[in-house]
């Protein structure tokens, strides 16, 4: 029998994350309940027990994976980081049939650059700190698997084990893709930084397969992003019993809020691509609260004041010319001149964005704007607020 006090352990946790968007992210651990101890570009770190990595996992909408940290120290030669990887006690943590290897290792501004050399070094430290602790020279690493990410930045090595797998952005239902999509962790976190809330309508014009109409209900209905998915971890009899992914199941379960009424609409040029976008929100169970139609850009309209526009329009490869994409931002801009009151949130990497957008007779610059990296592209999320209903707070 496993003692309790083995689940009870606290365990620094790492969140990584697009760079941008620290902050969003560093506010859903701690609505979780966890405490933040330090805060990174792209990555967010946190402490908490075995409980903290399922609901981390199930809940967290805006990271990529979690890490369980298992060490961190200087080295800037193999032997160090081979000695130092050696004096970590792997047996707290990988049991004698674990099957473990280093998945990936990446270096920045570091004496130790070469990534296959530091994913061999570190297995074969591991392998000889386990022979010495279980006595035996050969491992048929017959169990569960244990991946690890080595992380080496100005000489600091930071070790984790990756406890989730196949990264978080998968929530499971995005089946069809058009092309470019963005991501479904960028996309959530678009949307929970901006003051957006279930009684305002939410419009995304260039909808593509439905990922920010389909976050955007995912949130209004507080369905955990990781409910209908599997997790490496689950595996790990070890650290985590099953008790506690079968009680953080149940939690998932309790918490959405199918009776929630909600506005959400997508917009696309292509009608196949409108039937990916709508397969994919039957598959995350949400295809009745967003209706997807057939529209162009210049066809916007709405009775209803105060809504908003969340979007990633095209740029780039996705438009042949200069020319059509400052005349699809001017667009936006005449649209956001007519819709004074509505608030628009658009990622882009379209260096004029904001200046095709003026062109259109809209407001002259953007409220806000942050730079997202979206993978190694340099996006703006541009946060144009309209004004606030009347009688409301600034969330109303």
């Amino acid at each position: 029998m496993i003692e309790k006090e083995v689940f009870m352990k606290q365990y620094e946790l790492i969140a990584p994350c697009h760079f941008g968007m620290e902050a969003v992210l560093k506010r859903e651990i701690a609505d979780l309940g966890y405490e933040i101890s330090n805060v990174e570009n792209g990555k967010v770190t946190f402490l908490g027990d075995a409980e903290a990595i399922v609901r981390a996992n199930i809940f967290l909408r805006t990271t990529e994976r979690i890490l369980l940290k298992t060490a961190s120290f200087r080295a800037v030669t193999f032997d160090e980081l081979f000695e130092s990887i050696k004096a970590v006690p792997w047996e707290l943590y990988l049991p004698k049939d674990a099957k473990f290897w280093v998945t990936k290792a990446n270096s920045v501004s570091s004496r130790l650059f070469s990534p296959r050399d530091i994913q061999k070094i570190v297995k074969k430290a591991i392998v000889e700190r386990m022979k010495q602790v279980y006595h035996v020279d050969y491992f048929e690493e017959s169990g569960a698997s244990y991946p690890l990410r080595i992380s080496i930045v100005k000489d600091v090595v930071t070790v984790g084990i990756d406890t989730t797998g196949e990264s978080l952005h998968k929530r499971g239902y995005r089946k069809f893709t058009a092309p470019a999509p963005v991501t479904e962790t960028l996309a959530a976190a678009m949307i929970l930084l901006s003051p957006w809330h279930a009684d305002r309508l939410l419009v995304d014009p260039f909808c593509g397969s439905g990922t920010i109409p389909i976050e955007a209900a995912m949130i209004a209905l507080d369905m955990a992003p990781g409910m209908n998915r599997e997790f490496i971890a689950e595996e790990w009899g070890n650290l985590i019993p099953k008790k506690v992914w079968y009680d953080a199941a149940d939690e998932a379960q309790e918490r959405v809020r199918t009776d929630t009424e909600l506005s959400i609409q997508g917009y696309d040029l292509d009608e196949e691509v409108l039937k990916m976008a709508r397969a994919n929100a039957k598959l995350a169970g949400v295809e009745s609260y967003i209706h997807f139609q057939k529209r162009e850009i210049k066809e916007f309209s709405s009775p209803k004041s105060y809504g908003f526009v969340i979007s990633n329009p095209p740029y780039g490869e996705r438009l042949s010319t200069k020319e059509e994409m400052f005349a699809l931002y001017r667009e936006l801009g005449k649209i956001m001149s007519d819709n004074k009151t509505w608030s628009f949130f658009l990622l882009s990497g379209y260096e004029d964005a904001q200046k095709a957008i003026a062109a259109g007779g809209s407001r002259k610059k953007a409220t806000k704007n942050r730079k997202i990296y979206n993978g190694m592209m340099k996006t703006y999320l541009y946060q144009y607020m309209g004004a606030k209903p009347p009688g409301k707070g600034r969330k109303g």
